[in-house]
């Protein structure tokens, strides 16, 4: 039976570090970050990562895409406006250049180059909605631009990930020209059959056993239907994702919070804190990896900034909400540290770049809500 003292003292370390940062109003995903970095290796060296924690943050990350997932509305491209789809355009194709040309810089490979490119492309919904809400800027026009300009864009950034990692593992002897098409029929077929499927299975069923016969029902079919997906070779995080949006109506209610409390109470804190307990910060140390976390960092915020601000002008926004455009879309969280873990995982990306990463996750939700509502309170 493992020990299980290294599980306690990760709970108890995101526990204390969470509530501390809490109470200084600074995000919870980057207090354990650091409980992770400072009980880790390059640290105190408390604990060592064993199979099981291993295998709780792998659960962790499945639930983080899953979640990330049902909080899109599919109904929000029903309405896409020229703003929409010009916003997407230059805040995916500028960022993935830039990504990809600092991979290319630095001289790593044509996937590592692609995996960064990926990830400037991707954004994090849970950052700006809370940002917008907070700057009264949700239910305005410009919010809903942003809103679903970024959600686009993390559905993009995904199914760019999806490709480069069925191009690299070769998981699946499906040919790439089927593969895509593929998985958009499997989505669309289980967006049809799973709510007759939930319907079915819920028929005739007594009001006070619906809550756990729902709750069963969505943890069963998320993880049926990773176990489907990565079958044909798409990455967990990938179909976490996808089954999340598929799912995202049939999870409201006491459903949700239960979820949420089940995924954040113990799966998603402990892949956070592994982030951290990987992340060597000794790279710090070295002039070129320091360059490498510096251009990076800087390579991000001003890609989407300036492709922000040059579509808003383009869509006839004013110079402050053109701004505000830009800085809306930097935040990188769930997807851009999901990325992050599994291309370490299967060896895409080294410790350097996962650093970098990393580092570019913690300042970007930091910098974004700050600059969100500085810019918001004439707006």
């Amino acid at each position: 039976m493992p020990s299980i003292l290294p599980f306690f003292v990760i709970l108890t370390a995101g526990l204390v570090f969470s509530e501390i940062f809490k109470r200084l109003h600074l995000p919870y995903v980057t207090a354990l970050i650091l409980a992770g970095l400072l009980i880790g290796p390059y640290a105190l060296d408390l604990i060592e990562l064993d199979d099981t924690i291993n295998f709780i943050g792998s659960i962790g990350i499945v639930f983080l895409m899953f979640i990330a997932g049902s909080e899109i509305k599919l109904e929000s491209f029903k309405d896409l406006g020229d703003e929409v789809v010009i916003l997407s355009l230059l805040n995916g194709v500028i960022p993935f250049l830039i990504g990809f040309g600092i991979g290319y810089l630095y001289n790593y490979g044509i996937f590592t180059s692609l995996i960064l490119g990926t990830v400037f492309v991707s954004s994090s919904v849970a950052v700006v909605i809370p940002s917008l809400e907070s700057g009264g800027l949700l239910d305005t026009k410009i919010g809903s631009i942003i809103l679903s300009s970024t959600i686009f864009e993390d559905i993009l950034s995904l199914i760019l990930l999806s490709i480069i990692l069925q191009s690299f593992t070769g998981k699946t002897a499906i040919p790439l020209i089927f593969y895509i098409p593929l998985i958009v029929i499997m989505i669309v077929v289980l967006k049809l059959i799973i709510p007759k499927i939930e319907k079915w299975y819920h028929f005739k069923r007594r009001e006070k056993d619906m809550f756990e016969s729902r709750l069963r029902f969505v943890f069963v079919v998320l993880l049926a239907t990773v176990v489907l997906f990565e079958f044909i070779g798409m990455h967990a995080i990938v179909a976490g994702f996808i089954i999340g949006i598929i799912l995202g109506d049939s999870i409201e209610g006491k459903v949700e919070d239960k979820i949420r409390t089940i995924s954040y109470g113990l799966f998603i804190p402990t892949f956070f804190l592994i982030i951290g307990m990987r992340t060597d910060l000794s790279v710090l140390g070295s002039t070129t990896h320091t360059s490498l976390i510096i251009t990076v960092v800087l390579g991000l915020i001003l890609s989407k900034v300036f492709s922000g601000f040059i579509a808003g002008n383009i869509t006839k926004f004013s110079t402050r909400e053109s701004l505000l455009i830009g800085f809306s879309t930097i935040p990188q969280l769930s997807t851009t540290l999901a990325v992050s873990f599994t291309a370490l995982e299967i060896g895409i990306l080294n410790e350097e770049v996962v650093t970098s990463l990393v580092i570019l996750s913690i300042i970007t939700t930091f910098v974004a809500p700050f600059m969100i509502k500085i810019l918001s309170k004439k707006e």
